[in-house]
């Protein structure tokens, strides 16, 4: 139960904030990124998010489904009882429908690939 209780209070928007293009892979991909240390967040389309962290360290979600309706909304909510947001992670998509926000489809996470701008 107490788990439960943490999970719904952890829940947080990611809504994106900026768009950086022209990224490249740098690196291997990691399970898990801390949660205090996500900036902001780059809907990029149904199945990819860009997470933008503090430091200027991007971070590539490719998620192994698509995820109806996130690219058009271009928002989610995201509940974890861990400090870290990881690929067994669920993200609901929210939808801006009457007052407010709704629920909409939930899907999980990839891993996360470190990415960098590609050189000129």
């Amino acid at each position: 139960m107490a788990l439960g209780a943490a999970l719904i209070c952890s829940a947080m928007p990611a809504i994106a904030k900026t768009k950086p293009d022209n990224l490249v892979a740098a690196g291997d991909p990691v399970d898990c990124v801390q949660i205090v240390a996500i900036q902001s967040t780059n809907v990029r389309d149904d199945k990819t998010i860009d997470f933008m962290m503090n430091g200027g360290k991007i971070y590539r979600n490719t998620l192994p489904d698509s995820c109806p309706s996130l690219g058009f909304e271009r928002k989610f909510s995201y509940a974890t009882s861990l400090s870290q947001l990881c690929s067994v992670d669920i993200i609901t998509v929210l939808q801006s429908s009457g007052p407010g926000l709704q629920r909409g489809a939930s899907c999980g996470l990839g891993k996360f690939q470190p990415m960098q701008k590609a050189p000129k």
